[in-house]
């Protein structure tokens, strides 16, 4: 990394100095923020042809290789720079500042939505609403990176960081934020990264700078099996299984930092009158907290073990006995950006100039990643209104002034973090 990037990382994690509300409203008046919005309300119906056409690419998890060569023509065509895509799938482009060495700021969006292969994905209007899975959640954040990137151009301003787009995969569900940790794990670019902004969910007076972390893991209990009459009294991983799920579930967790546990998914067994060979649950595990999910992950893994040990003490084990297998399934590291950081300070204050009633939230995004390494990070909405994401009614409304004045929102504090140099 450069000797400037590192030092504009500690300047937007720094506890103290700036008026950030002063600079917040400063900027917000400025002639070239004027111009900004201008430029927003010019492009808002190519915005949404963007929107529309993207969403109907499907990206279904670990699908998401259609939708990114798209995107990345897109990026091209716009003249943005060094358009890539690395071997995870991530498409990144660059929009250059004006000082190299100040390092780069990420705006990212993710590619993948949570609809499997198959999924109608038709975009239906009604006026301004738009209905369709994956429309929102983030489909939009893709079309309002390039809507940003266009509008700062056609304003004429330039940052002194150079803005680096990202499209990253695997953000949802099993994904586990499988592109973010490829990017900081294998990218060229990851030395230079002096900030992180990820643009997913709609409401712009959302604002989250706490990563909540996760631990999933797919627990199989295994046994001989056998007749559910001739061989009864044999140990039965279902009965072992039960142990855990109820040990977990008197795990007494703290309300704040909000921790939390839940069995998702559970199955085994091969007929209704067989004991079962194995019998398996995938649990999730989850806290704003590190120090929280660490304890609370202790404590289930303790449960597991001695679970088959008591099925093992209780019934016979002349066929063999209950053995646990345990595989971790997804990982992600939770932390903070401290609420008085800059970054966060002068995100929040420009969310209240605008005029929103600024919620601070802790949530699971692509931003737990650069959290977690130290990297000054947080999430900030789309803009405009939605609902119902993560369902096949997902649905948002693109009428023109609140979706402009949302993505101007988050172009304010991305203009704070990289440096305007031209206004």
């Amino acid at each position: 990394m450069t000797d400037q990037a590192p030092a504009l990382r500690r300047h937007l994690l720094a506890t103290e100095g700036g008026d950030a509300a002063a600079e917040a409203a400063s900027l917000l008046s400025a002639p070239g923020f004027a111009r900004l919005v201008a430029a927003l309300e010019a492009d808002h119906d190519h915005f949404v042809e963007q929107l529309v056409a993207l969403t109907e690419i499907p990206s279904p998890p670990f699908g998401e290789a259609r939708r990114a060569a798209a995107y990345a023509e897109l990026l091209r065509g716009q003249g943005l720079e060094q358009v890539e895509t690395d071997d995870e799938g991530n498409v990144t482009a660059l929009r250059p500042g004006t000082d190299p060495e100040a390092g780069v700021i990420v705006l990212c969006s993710h590619l993948d939505t949570v609809f499997p292969a198959g999924t109608d994905v038709t975009v239906r209007r009604e006026g301004t609403v738009l209905r369709a899975p994956g429309v929102g959640d983030d489909t939009r954040g893709l079309a309002v990176l390039l809507a940003m990137a266009r509008a700062l151009d056609a304003a004429g301003l330039r940052t002194r960081a150079g803005l680096l787009l990202l499209a990253s995969v695997g953000e949802e569900g099993a994904g586990d934020l499988r592109g973010v940790k490829a990017f900081f794990g294998r990218s060229r670019w990851r030395e230079q990264v002096a900030g992180f902004i990820a643009m997913d969910g709609i409401n712009p007076a959302r604002l989250v700078h706490a990563a909540v972390g996760s631990k999933r893991y797919r627990v199989t209990f295994r046994g001989p099996g056998g007749h559910s009459f001739g061989a009864f009294g044999l140990v039965n991983p279902a009965f072992a299984l039960a142990r855990a799920a109820d040990g977990l579930s008197r795990i007494r967790v703290p309300a704040s930092p909000r921790t939390t546990y839940s069995i998702g998914r559970l199955g085994g067994g091969t007929s209704i009158n067989a004991i079962p060979e194995e019998a398996w649950m995938e649990v999730d595990l989850r806290s704003a907290s590190a120090g929280g999910l660490a304890a609370l992950e202790a404590r289930f893994l303790d449960l597991l073990p001695q679970a088959a040990a008591d099925e093992n003490a209780a019934r016979d084990t002349a066929r063999g006995e209950i053995k646990v297998e345990v595989t971790r399934i997804g990982d992600r590291p939770a932390g903070v950006t401290p609420r008085d950081s800059r970054l966060a300070r002068i995100a929040a204050e420009v969310i209240r100039a605008q005029g929103y009633d600024l919620v601070h939230e802790a949530s699971s995004t692509d931003s737990n990643i650069p959290i977690s390494l130290g990297i000054p990070a947080v999430t900030l909405g789309t803009g405009g209104s939605g609902g119902r994401e993560h369902s096949l009614e997902e649905w948002i409304d693109v009428e023109k002034g609140p979706s402009v004045k949302g993505v101007a929102t988050a172009l304010a504090t991305i203009l704070s973090v990289a440096g305007i140099t031209s206004n």
